[in-house]
């Protein structure tokens, strides 16, 4: 493997799981909106910032033990598929279970390769 092919390897997990905790982030500012008092929209928040925070502390384990990202990547995507099934529409099971699936496929391969992508 290049150069090239082991730094994308090693870095695609890990700002997708940043990009994918942004994206949900999104989601929790729905709580901010007219006519709701400010220390309830505040606590609404944190409650919605929960999944963020689980996939923050998710890569911060995957950083350094990628099998535990793996791991625990797809057990996040099941547990959300089954705590929401029925819920949504089919689409909706891509958008959230689906990134983390991807995720956690990445870092399996870093853990796969772990040896070849610590190669200087």
């Amino acid at each position: 493997m290049n150069r090239n092919a082991r730094r994308a390897l090693y870095w695609a997990p890990r700002i997708l799981c940043i990009l994918f905790a942004i994206f949900l982030s999104l989601f929790s500012l729905d709580v901010f909106e007219e006519g709701i008092a400010p220390g309830r929209a505040i606590v609404a928040w944190l409650l919605h910032m929960i999944p963020v925070l689980a996939v923050a502390a998710v890569l911060a384990l995957a950083w350094r033990w990628e099998w535990v990202g793996a791991v625990l990547c797809v057990a996040l995507a099941a547990a959300h598929a089954v705590a929401t099934w029925g819920r949504f529409p089919w689409w909706v099971y891509l958008l959230v279970p689906g990134p983390l699936i991807l995720v956690g496929a990445l870092f399996l391969l870093n853990w796969v390769f772990r040896e070849e992508l610590r190669e200087r």
